[in-house]
């Protein structure tokens, strides 16, 4: 039997009255919020000894509990993780005791993976924050609560408490978090084009923005690939503006896309399934190539050597979990894509 674990901090939950029948689902709603105590990470603490009703262990999530119990959970000092800190330059948007903005550079992976063991977002953080970071789910680490690819530059918002990770994350379930990016794409996504109009999940709505709502999911042949599916996956919506054409006729465009959902590679599959895949994307945008007739031959080499998807995490919106103001961040085009913006205007 597991027995409580050491700690330098407790705290009694009462439970309430018609508490839930199990103990997590319980403590979940009975916890003060600002422990930012998921089940999750409940169930973390009650497998490790550390919740208690009259100092003797309750051993699994599914334990009963009456109106009235006073339940013990003694916390652990988080624990170190596997990733170790690396001084990497970062770009900070904002920090405070909550949370940190970030402004990812393209070729940073965000977390470590078995291909990329360091050098990530999260290494850098780790040395960044140090002493900041209070725990997140027992460990004294960073909390990702989105991510976007290691190719694609822009904004990225990091939890630094378990409160805020909780807060959150529950916004990015729930598709309230405001993520706007920008793109520069072949060909002109124009509403008047009969092709768009009749593919399967493109619908266009007032100011010429064109909603595309389909399933995404794993490519059926390309593990490594996600793609658009006819069933299974999982429902996807994006929406693309226009804000500038190039060419004559327009070859390419910079466009606005706003997510309602967060899949992987939404973006980019969604861009591709509609005929306008980014420029520089090496996975989904085929070995289309500008037309040098319609853009000339600079600007038709510019982007033909590209090195990257050409997509930027612009405006990132989410409410504060510390001080619930609605709160806003912007980030310009970097410096690479602005070049490649201007090759294209000729």
């Amino acid at each position: 039997m597991s027995t409580p674990m050491s700690s330098p901090r407790r705290l009694t939950v009462r439970i309430g009255p018609n508490p839930p029948d199990r103990l997590d689902k319980a403590l979940a709603r009975d916890a003060p919020e600002a422990e930012g105590l998921t089940r999750s990470r409940l169930a973390k603490l009650i497998a490790a000894g550390g919740v208690m009703r009259g100092g003797a262990p309750l051993t699994g999530p599914r334990a009963r509990v009456a109106e009235g119990d006073e339940i013990e959970i003694a916390f652990a000092e988080p624990a170190e993780v596997a990733a170790a800190p690396q001084a990497i330059p970062l770009v900070v948007v904002h920090e405070d005791a909550d949370l940190i903005v970030i402004d990812k550079p393209a070729g940073m992976v965000v977390h470590p993976a078995p291909g990329s063991p360091s050098g990530t977002l999260v290494n850098a953080l780790l040395a960044h924050c140090g002493d900041s970071l209070s725990g997140i789910g027992g460990e004294k680490r960073p909390g990702i609560v989105h991510r976007i690819d290691k190719e694609t530059s822009g904004l990225l918002v990091v939890a630094k408490t378990d409160k805020a990770h909780a807060v959150l994350s529950a916004q990015f379930a729930a598709h309230s978090v405001e993520r706007h990016y920008r793109a520069l794409v072949f060909g002109l996504p124009d509403p008047a084009d009969p092709r768009l109009r009749g593919l399967a999940g493109v619908s266009f709505e007032p100011g010429g923005v064109m909603r595309i709502a389909t399933r995404i999911g794993r490519h059926p042949s390309d593990r490594q690939r996600q793609a658009v599916l006819a069933s299974g996956g999982r429902h996807a919506v994006t929406r693309v503006r226009v804000v500038e054409s190039f060419g004559t006729p327009p070859a390419a465009a910079l466009v606005e896309c706003w997510l309602e959902t967060g899949r992987t590679h939404q973006i980019r599959v969604h861009l591709a399934h509609v005929g306008h895949g980014l420029i520089g994307d090496p996975v989904y945008g085929g070995r289309r190539k500008l037309s040098e007739k319609a853009m000339g031959a600079e600007a038709a080499r510019a982007a033909d050597s590209f090195p990257r998807q050409a997509l930027h995490a612009a405006t990132l919106g989410f409410v504060h979990p510390g001080t619930d103001a609605t709160t806003r961040f912007d980030s310009p085009l970097p410096a690479d894509m602005a070049a490649l913006a201007a090759a294209l205007r000729g």
